[in-house]
């Protein structure tokens, strides 16, 4: 059996991966019911992540990383939660639907440069930073593991904003 990776940058970028994979064959994908069950499986994805960024990541890095950084992702995750929430009230009938979610694609991929992928990024600063990224990371994917049953069994509610 493979060890888990318990590094949080390493478990977040593993997510960013995924969801970026999921927006590709949503692109190529042909026909509204499979459309919208890829849109579907993309929200709960994002729900996830972003609640355990928020839980998890981002308050054990308050007063350690670029205070500025911190509150953009904040106000991100919002943004991705209204469209989110929008995309699972409407679905495929709905004339906006393919442009929400490519709208959706476009900031998360913003998000994603600025955690990652930038220069002095959000997971380089973390790193610099005196967090136990493995600590972290066991804490997020005990609450990802919970999330997960939850939006099998009973589902996820709409994603609750912060900033807004």
């Amino acid at each position: 059996m493979k060890p888990t990776d318990t590094d949080a940058t390493h478990i977040l970028a593993a997510d960013h991966r995924t969801v970026e994979g999921l927006f590709e064959e949503f692109e190529k994908a042909s026909g509204s019911d499979r459309k919208a069950k890829l849109a579907e499986k993309i929200c709960t994805e994002l729900k996830i992540h972003a609640q355990i960024e928020e839980e998890v990541f981002y308050p054990a890095l308050k007063g350690k990383i670029d205070d500025d950084l911190l509150k953009e992702a904040y106000v991100e995750h919002d943004g991705a939660k209204m469209l989110i929430n929008d995309i699972l009230a409407s679905g495929p009938e709905d004339e906006y639907f393919e442009a929400k979610v490519t709208v959706l694609s476009e900031e998360i991929r913003h998000h994603v440069k600025e955690e990652e992928k930038q220069h002095d990024n959000m997971f380089q600063q973390a790193r610099a930073a005196d967090v136990d990224l493995d600590a972290l990371g066991e804490r997020m994917l005990a609450r990802k593991g919970e999330l997960k049953r939850q939006a099998e069994t009973a589902g996820l509610p709409p994603a609750e904003l912060v900033t807004m």
